[in-house]
């Protein structure tokens, strides 16, 4: 039995029993990868797939607790070559954080910038995709802390951590009749062609739970995954956008109108999310902390040994 054929299994089961997608992941041949897979079945003594013919169909029973266990030795095997890292003398490494464009885009320049000046040898890997995405990134172990609004909370294998709160906005052109002081309702919203997220993305869910609990049907025209995206829409006359506040600058955005609506949509939580089992690195703290500095390594530390997630902002 080596490390080898246990990231085979590993990658076998992430690309959906897949053997020829797994093999070209790991840069290998699909009969070395089956051979390997046959190898480590005969030196355990069980059938961890099933088969019909050449193709794998399922996993059986044995197989699930197998495959259980390669999980927890795969994350102690990642775990030691951090602590090897940590203690190699200059902080030096990689560090892989996954998450969405809003947080890419606004949150994180400042805070990328002062980490790579703290730690000048570490290379920092920003991964951006939608929240499942961000969530199933640091679940497979492709990056070692998660950003997102949605789904991170609720993806078991995570411990998640709150880092802020926020609320939506309205965003119009300048001198649109929605910014003339009346107060803005889901009803007189409603009225106009809207321009908002992709389902998945960025509180987009607040936004749907306001408009049904209402009993009113939004004129939703357009959504994206990407903020300027909605500005640029929104700048061509298209529509009225519902963006997270964060992603309006008043100098970069100045053909268009901010109206609040934090009374129209429940506020937002964006949490930070590590794989339950991680051993973190001192650069991992501080990157946690230059973002959501209330997450100190005590509370991060308390939070993962409770294996859960921290309720409190």
């Amino acid at each position: 039995m080596n490390l080898q054929q246990l990231r085979y299994l590993h990658e076998i089961v992430r690309r959906g029993l897949n053997v020829s997608e797994a093999a070209a992941a790991l840069f290998t041949s699909q009969p070395g990868v089956s051979k390997q897979v046959r190898l480590l079945e005969e030196e355990l003594g069980v059938t961890i797939f099933e088969r019909s013919g050449k193709r794998l169909t399922g996993i059986t029973e044995p197989g699930r607790q197998v495959l259980d266990i390669v999980v927890r030795m795969l994350d102690d095997a990642r775990n030691l070559k951090r602590v090897g890292e940590e203690y190699a003398g200059e902080a030096s490494g990689t560090l892989d954080v996954a998450t969405t464009h809003t947080q890419a885009r606004y949150l994180l320049p400042p805070i990328v910038k002062r980490f790579m000046e703290r730690y000048p040898r570490v290379r920092l890997r920003l991964h951006q995709g939608n929240p499942h995405q961000v969530a199933d990134w640091v679940l497979d172990g492709e990056a070692d802390l998660g950003i997102a609004t949605e789904a991170l909370a609720g993806a078991p294998g995570l411990v998640t951590l709150p880092c802020y709160r926020w609320s939506h906005i309205l965003v119009a052109p300048r001198g649109h009749a929605l910014g003339d002081g009346r107060p803005v309702t889901l009803a007189r919203l409603a009225e106009w062609p809207l321009i908002t997220y992709d389902p998945t993305f960025t509180g987009r869910a607040r936004i749907d739970q306001a408009f049904e609990r209402a009993g009113i049907a939004p004129n939703i025209v357009l959504t994206a995954v990407d903020s300027d995206v909605i500005k640029t829409y929104v700048e061509l006359g298209l529509g009225i956008g519902i963006i997270a506040e964060m992603a309006f600058d008043p100098v970069r955005d100045a053909g268009l109108t901010a109206i609040a609506s934090e009374h129209l949509f429940e506020a937002s939580t964006t949490r930070l999310g590590i794989r339950r089992g991680s051993w973190l690195r001192r650069f991992d703290y501080d990157f946690i902390e230059l973002f959501a500095p209330r997450l100190t390594r005590r509370i991060v530390d308390m939070t993962l040994k409770g294996g859960g997630e921290d309720p409190g902002l």
